[in-house]
């Protein structure tokens, strides 16, 4: 697989702040999640919800890089959603139990519903 660099694009909606994803999600993508989740978590919303629907490919590094937003998220009281995840990768944050922490919902309609 090539290598995309990942783009990340932080937006306010409502009650939330939204991290678009697009690209893929390795080891080369934890700058560009850091820099995202730091204006995100800037928006002083409680809610910070990733948008996955461009994403092309996530590894296991970038699941890693994930479980460390979660990590963040969860020490600042933050509530982390996710929206536009492929079934593929909707079943991988179920086996390794991510889902259950954070809310997985399949566009970011539900999951702003869901913010507010």
């Amino acid at each position: 697989m090539s290598t995309q660099i990942l783009e990340a694009t932080v937006r306010r909606q409502e009650k939330a702040a939204i991290i678009d994803l697009s690209g893929i999600i390795d080891a080369f993508a934890e700058a560009a999640l850091n820099t995202a989740y730091t204006q995100a978590e800037s928006q002083n919303t409680e809610v910070i919800l990733l948008n996955f629907s461009q994403v092309a490919y996530i590894n296991s590094t970038g699941i890693a890089l994930i479980v460390g937003l979660l990590a963040k998220a969860r020490k600042t009281h933050k509530r982390l959603l996710t929206c536009g995840l492929s079934s593929h990768y909707t079943e991988i944050f179920q086996i390794t139990r991510l889902a259950d922490f954070m809310g997985i919902y399949s566009d970011e309609e539900s999951a702003l519903r869901e913010a507010n």
